[in-house]
């Protein structure tokens, strides 16, 4: 074997060493990226349920208001006209 041919598959071993370890620090960022998304998805997930829970929260809150103040309309119509129980009640 000449110096040459020793140089040449030298240089090709450490090639090939320095590709594995390219492919394998990619192979880590992208585990690594894939994990952050997981991660972001699963947050964005429960901020979601929570988001929903207090909207339906809040929209059964205004729902029961807004009925009171129905009844509450009513009531005072039905008052002004002398419409009501007090009138049933003769």
């Amino acid at each position: 074997m000449s110096q040459q041919q020793f140089k040449a598959g030298e240089a090709r071993g450490h090639s090939a060493a320095k590709t594995e370890e390219w492919i394998e620090s990619a192979k880590d960022t992208a585990n690594q990226a894939a994990d952050k998304t997981t991660d972001a998805a699963q947050s964005a997930k429960e901020s979601t349920q929570q988001g929903a829970e207090s909207t339906e929260g809040f929209f059964q809150q205004t729902g029961e208001q807004m009925m009171q103040m129905a009844q509450g309309a009513v009531d005072s119509v039905k008052s002004t006209l002398g419409v009501g129980e007090s009138q049933s009640k003769k």
